[in-house]
């Protein structure tokens, strides 16, 4: 059986590739394979157009495993870690992060939890909206280490399991589908998590700028149609899917069904 940390053996190409760009780290490549560092190196070569006259021995580098494993590539690679304990729907997380990295980047990278989007990544356009300990926040503007002990709901975490068996959408999520409350989907994560932070706020009788009297006592607020558009205010959806989105939020909230008017033109 062969061994998985064997460093895989450069063909010939592949040592004339080495030899004729990279002479004075051949030694070190036929000795431990290729790592982190010749990599970035062939690639910046490859920017360069440096490779075009070996392009299929650098096409069959790239696409080598790198020798390094992934867990040691990561720390390798990180400045300024801190370690950071969190929970993430539901599943207790313990990772080292750049002091600097957000903790979109976090769940996008380092926790493969992609259903958290990049969008504008300055915090205008909502695709990254996640859940901290029933709060939404913009998780591009959030960073990883100020999450400490906190609990995190991604989009991933807001469908429930019954006994093992399928996973039972949130209302929200099937609120959604059923009113088409998305076209290419891109906002959708964001929208989502936004709308059942947006249930849990009503309930909480939270104001919003067109609530009519701040100084009532607070209590559970029965949103308006304006009132969902205005509380939404910091989702964008491109597609223009809004109508569909108020519908399905204001369906969930009411617990009545509401029924799409269509308005045409001409």
């Amino acid at each position: 059986m062969k061994d998985e940390n064997e460093t895989p053996q450069l063909t010939e190409d592949e040592k004339k590739l080495f030899e004729d760009l990279m002479p004075e780290d051949l030694d070190e490549i036929l000795r431990t394979g290729v790592n982190r560092r010749h990599f970035l190196k062939l690639m910046t070569l490859a920017g360069g157009g440096t490779l075009l006259a070996q392009s299929a021995a650098a096409e069959q580098v790239l696409a080598r495993p790198l020798s390094l494993p992934a867990s040691e590539l990561a720390s390798a690679t990180i400045e300024n870690g801190v370690t950071v304990s969190l929970k993430v729907n539901g599943a207790a997380r313990k990772l080292m992060v750049d002091s600097r990295m957000t903790l979109l980047d976090t769940l996008r990278e380092r926790l493969q939890l992609t259903g958290s989007k990049k969008g504008c990544d300055h915090g205008q356009c909502g695709a990254c909206t996640v859940i901290v300990d029933g709060r939404r926040v913009l998780a591009c503007l959030t960073l990883a280490a100020t999450c400490e002990g906190k609990n995190v709901k991604t989009i991933e975490g807001l469908a429930q399991g019954i006994d093992g068996a399928t996973p039972r959408l949130h209302p929200i999520q099937a609120a959604f589908l059923k009113h088409d409350g998305f076209q290419c989907g891109f906002c959708t994560p964001g929208q989502i998590c936004s709308a059942v932070a947006l249930m849990d706020e009503a309930k909480n009788g939270e104001i919003s700028y067109v609530t009519e009297n701040v100084r009532a006592k607070p209590g559970p607020v029965q949103l308006s149609n304006e009132e969902i558009r205005e509380r939404m205010s910091g989702n964008l959806c491109r597609c223009g899917a809004y109508p569909n989105i108020v519908a399905a939020i204001q369906e969930v909230h009411s617990g009545k069904p509401v029924e799409q008017t269509w308005q045409f033109t001409g």
